[in-house]
């Protein structure tokens, strides 16, 4: 499976927003996060993940007869490569992110605890007009600004913040 189908998969998706920020997890602990999805499928997925590379083993115990072992992401297996995408590489990616960020917001809703106003909670869409030198400012601004948080690690008073950034032409280009 290459790199592409691996990691743009809804389930594979979510394992690695929990793990991400440096955290170590035991399968057992990403079932109990992903409480909705079988804990069968988080098993295989995290397999899946652990066999390509993408997850790595950060401890092992023995627990029960058996060997639980803790998993961290190794952050440079995560990213994928847009430009080698195919259209209907895209198509699935968009998909797969769309299912884990409506399954994380519900996942969120669900904990009983939830109060999207106090928590900042904002999803906004709007059209903006751009040539295309203006987007690509526009994206590195963006990611300049982003930049100065993402190294950020769990800590007391932080809470992780699921963050989604898309963007795509309204209509065809008036050139094309």
């Amino acid at each position: 499976m290459d790199q592409t189908e691996l990691l743009l998969h809804p389930v594979r998706l979510r394992i690695v927003h929990a793990l991400s920020g440096g955290r170590a997890r035991t399968t057992a602990e990403l079932g109990a996060h992903l409480a909705e999805i079988p804990r069968t499928t988080v098993y295989r997925h995290v397999a899946l993940l652990a066999d390509a590379g993408v997850l790595e083993v950060a401890g092992e115990q023995r627990v029960r007869g058996g060997v639980e072992r803790t998993y961290r992401l190794r952050a440079e297996q995560t990213s994928v490569d847009g430009a080698a995408m195919t259209v209907q590489d895209h198509r699935r990616g968009f998909t797969a992110a769309m299912a884990a960020l409506l399954a994380e917001f519900n996942a969120y809703l669900d904990t009983g605890a939830a109060d999207p106003f106090a928590d900042g909670v904002g999803y906004r869409q709007g059209v903006v007009w751009l040539s295309q030198e203006e987007l690509a400012e526009m994206i590195r601004e963006l990611l300049a600004v982003l930049a100065t948080r993402t190294g950020n690690q769990p800590g007391p008073g932080r809470n992780p913040h699921l963050m989604s950034l898309i963007h795509f032409p309204a209509e065809p280009s008036p050139e094309a």
